[in-house]
């Protein structure tokens, strides 16, 4: 992948003091901004291998691939100063966009759960949910909860994910949340497309997915693998998998 080089010097900190006032588009404008100025933990880049497989049910094969996930959620800054970053779909399928990326569906988001190395105990808040300073309140509370473990880390946000649940919602602008997984496996949000598309509070992350698909050792684009009847159940599990990216 090709990252951008840092032309930012803002920290993590440094952004949250200067988005304390800020609503979702002035925000989402500023993430823009820093993530096109390379303003990426270096942590973030070396994306994560996740395994999946399936029984073809007209040959009964074993399908297996591999995806690539970011170890966590979009976010600023540098390795020693850094912060996660709460985005519409729209800003964070640019961003996807510009690092040959795609959000996940519900079924990955199970995947990387499963797959996690570091799994925290959700911790709702109540007041102010769509404030930037509660924003940056709550990713201050999971980096207590992590105390420096690393790895692919999950149980901490809900995702933004693509869903066929979007296509056949009749409102318009809908934007699609899931999981936020107890340390029972068991998500917090059901797949969920109630809020329309500028919504955004402090639960909501983006994680981003190469969307290049290794199955049976053969690169795949995402979309392809999504509009194949038998492979779209590797990244898939609803009735209908025909969502496969916001637009901006």
């Amino acid at each position: 992948m090709n990252w951008p080089e840092r032309t930012s010097s803002l920290t993590g900190t440094d952004f949250y003091h200067h988005a304390f006032a800020m609503k979702w588009a002035e925000r989402d404008s500023f993430v823009l901004k820093e993530i096109k100025a390379g303003n990426i933990p270096r942590f973030l880049k070396k994306f994560i291998a996740v395994n999946t497989s399936i029984i073809d049910s007209s040959t009964g094969k074993i399908i297996k691939a591999t995806y690539y996930a970011a170890p966590d959620y979009l976010s600023v800054g540098t390795d020693n100063d850094w912060a996660r970053i709460n985005i519409t779909p729209n800003a964070a399928q640019q961003i996807a966009d510009s690092f040959h990326c795609f959000l996940p569906t519900r079924k990955m988001v199970d995947d990387i759960y499963k797959a996690a190395k570091v799994k925290l105990e959700p911790v709702p808040m109540f007041a102010f949910r769509d404030s930037t300073p509660t924003m940056w309140q709550h990713h201050l509370i999971i980096e207590g909860q992590r105390k420096d473990r690393r790895g692919l880390i999950a149980g901490i946000k809900k995702d933004v994910v693509i869903s066929g649940k979007i296509s056949s919602d009749p409102r318009k602008n809908r934007v699609a949340i899931y999981g936020w997984h107890k340390l029972d496996g068991k998500p917090i949000q059901t797949l969920y497309t109630g809020h329309i598309n500028w919504w955004v509070d402090y639960s909501q992350g983006i994680r981003l997915i190469y969307r290049k698909i290794k199955v049976e050792g053969k690169w795949m684009d995402y979309m392809d693998v999504l509009k194949d009847t038998t492979l779209q159940k590797l990244l898939c599990d609803e009735e209908v998998c025909d969502f496969y990216r916001y637009n901006y």
